[in-house]
């Protein structure tokens, strides 16, 4: 039985799972490793610790879906529809530019409910906090070493986080490659940002018109969500939550400054957004390092091939584009892969 490991519990990793085990016909070992403590990636929802049912979208707020993916990718927009992991967004977001023919989902139970999903179809063998630190080749398997615990031999693997983290990456994997691939990896950037979650007593009031909006003018802030409002989800026994992101300028910015400092100049600018804005309760800051592909590996066919026997692929927005039909598309070609080989 092969043993594949899939390194990276976003959405590529998560869809890629499930591709997999859909679709090879054959039975497979199948693993997915995560240096987080919990699922998602940058479709990332956190919770209140005063109430799990109270949650913030940190990463991604909502799936735009145009004319041509509509098509292209129907049936997993059919699937996530017809399962109620995603409904239409009805909600006013101030600011936002929908094109013709466009459409925007969101997740009623949190963006991150993608991805479990994906993962639960998968049946894999999912665990978070493994970070891969190592890979190496032992003649026709790779060694996969992480910052705890021993390593461990895999047929496949398949690397579906930040590029800038692949090439971080020791063992024999940068030495494998070719200098054109090399330099193709080099050559993908990142946008930076930081997302704060805000949660609140029930009951607390948030009397604005939109339930999400883009800001123009101030030097911080993106853009606010009232999340609760943004999935249209009205309870009595759960306060409301508030995500902020700020502009790519100010992660850039602040990138190496404390969570606790950025925090609170965030804190201070939406107070001249949303003033008077109650003390919140629990908080959430979170640094999007890598937050959206600013360019992609040049000449990209939505993965990447290191070595091929034993099979080592990469995978990701870093391929493609950053939105969730570039992670579609980097998921099937990753599959392509995957069947050809196995």
């Amino acid at each position: 039985m092969a043993r594949v490991l899939i390194v990276g519990a976003g959405l590529t990793g998560s869809l890629c799972a499930a591709l997999l085990s859909r679709e090879t016909g054959r039975p497979l070992h199948l693993a997915v490793w995560d240096k987080a403590g919990e699922c998602g990636g940058r479709m990332s929802t956190a919770h209140s610790p005063h109430n799990p049912q109270c949650t913030a979208d940190l990463g991604a707020q909502y799936i735009t879906c145009t004319p041509h993916y509509a098509k292209k990718h129907q049936s997993f927009y059919d699937e996530l529809l017809g399962r109620g992991i995603l409904k239409p967004l009805t909600a006013p977001i101030e600011g936002m530019v929908v094109k013709e023919g466009d459409f925007n989902f969101v997740a009623p139970e949190g963006i991150s409910s993608v991805v479990k999903h994906y993962l639960k179809e998968s049946g894999a063998e999912v665990h978070f906090s493994h970070c891969v630190t190592q890979i190496s080749r032992r003649d026709d398997k790779w060694e996969v070493s992480r910052e705890t615990g021993s390593p461990e031999w895999f047929d496949v693997v398949v690397l579906t986080m930040p590029v800038p983290q692949i090439l971080q990456l020791r063992g024999d994997v940068m030495n494998l490659i070719s200098e054109c691939q090399r330099q193709q990896l080099e050559s993908v950037s990142y946008s930076s940002r930081y997302a704060l979650g805000l949660f609140y007593e029930a009951g607390t009031k948030t009397d604005v018109p939109w339930a999400g909006k883009y800001i123009t003018s101030n030097p911080c802030i993106r853009f606010v969500s009232i999340d609760n409002k943004k999935r249209n989800i009205e309870s009595s026994e759960i306060g409301p939550s508030i995500v902020v992101h700020t502009t790519v300028p100010f992660g850039l910015a602040y990138l190496e400054h404390s969570m606790e400092e950025v925090q609170e100049l965030i804190m201070q600018q939406l107070e001249h957004i949303l003033p008077g804005l109650p003390k919140p309760i629990a908080t959430q800051c979170q640094k999007w390092t890598y937050s959206q592909v600013t360019n992609a590996a040049a000449n990209s066919t939505g993965q990447m091939i290191l070595h091929l026997k034993p099979l080592l692929v990469c995978g990701g927005d870093g391929f493609t584009h950053s939105n969730f039909d570039g992670c579609i598309t980097s998921a099937l070609c990753v599959l392509q892969a995957l069947k050809n080989y196995i």
